[in-house]
């Protein structure tokens, strides 16, 4: 596995629940690939994942790809993310990738995916990111 800027930083709470995991990244590309895991806890009535859920994946894998590619320098805040569910999410493992399609001087452009484990696409999403200086960010 490469090494990241994310090796250095804590994993928050928000990631824990989610069951995020690296999975392999390429940072001078701005492309991540993370693992989540889709608990029965995320499901709704029909018993798919909810899509805010997905929604949250789709975020927690698009600002570490601007964080891995400005080499833990940059953190981020969405501005705006539109999503588009393809299909039901199952419990179960499911696969993220986001790739940084621009990084300007305060905004990022990055696009994601997530995969079941058979490679289905279940839903893609692009977002719009202030970039914020990590060493700014109070903790």
């Amino acid at each position: 596995m490469v090494k990241t800027a994310l090796d250095d930083f804590p994993r928050p709470p928000c990631a824990e629940l989610l069951g995020w995991r690296l999975l392999d990244a390429r940072p001078e590309e701005g492309w991540i690939k993370l693992g989540f895991e889709g608990k029965p806890e995320f499901c709704n009535p029909a018993g798919f994942i909810q899509g805010g859920m997905l929604s949250a994946m789709l975020d927690d894998t698009m600002g570490p790809a601007v964080l891995v590619m400005s080499e833990g320098r940059l953190y981020t805040t969405t501005i705006s993310m539109t999503v588009n569910f393809l299909s039901p999410a199952k419990p179960g493992p499911i696969i993220a990738e986001a790739t940084v399609t621009q990084l300007g001087k305060t905004i990022a452009f990055v696009e994601a995916r997530l995969m079941s484990e058979n490679g289905t696409v279940l839903a893609i999403a692009t977002a719009s990111e202030r970039l914020l200086e990590a060493a700014r960010v109070v903790r």
